[in-house]
């Protein structure tokens, strides 16, 4: 059987590390003590729902990644990449479309 520390722990510093993160960077972006990471990531504290979504938004992953088995955080990182690019392209895509059809109208 798993244990859900076990995994929070593994996956929180597997997560910090491919960014090249310190535990004192990840405490500051979660708003933390660095005191309190080591502790995560040693399974002697369990975060609350609150902070299990301030360590997720500083990581940049949706909360759930923080409790998968196999996680693999390169992986996820270029998924989230990929997916904000595209969010972003599609954004500047309709920007540019509504100031063309603008200048269009004033012309």
């Amino acid at each position: 059987m798993t244990n859900i520390r076990d995994v929070l722990a593994s996956n929180l510093k597997k997560f910090r590390q491919a960014r090249g993160w310190s535990q004192a960077f990840l405490a500051e972006k979660a708003e933390t003590s660095t005191n309190y990471i080591g502790m995560l990531e040693n399974t002697v504290k369990f975060p609350s729902s609150e902070m299990i979504q301030k360590l997720a938004f500083a990581l940049g992953i949706d909360p759930t990644d923080l409790f998968l088995k196999e996680a693999d955080p390169l992986s996820t990182m270029k998924n989230y990449q990929k997916a904000a690019l595209e969010d972003i392209y599609e954004l500047l895509s309709r920007l540019i479309s509504e100031k063309i059809q603008e200048l269009e109208e004033k012309s």
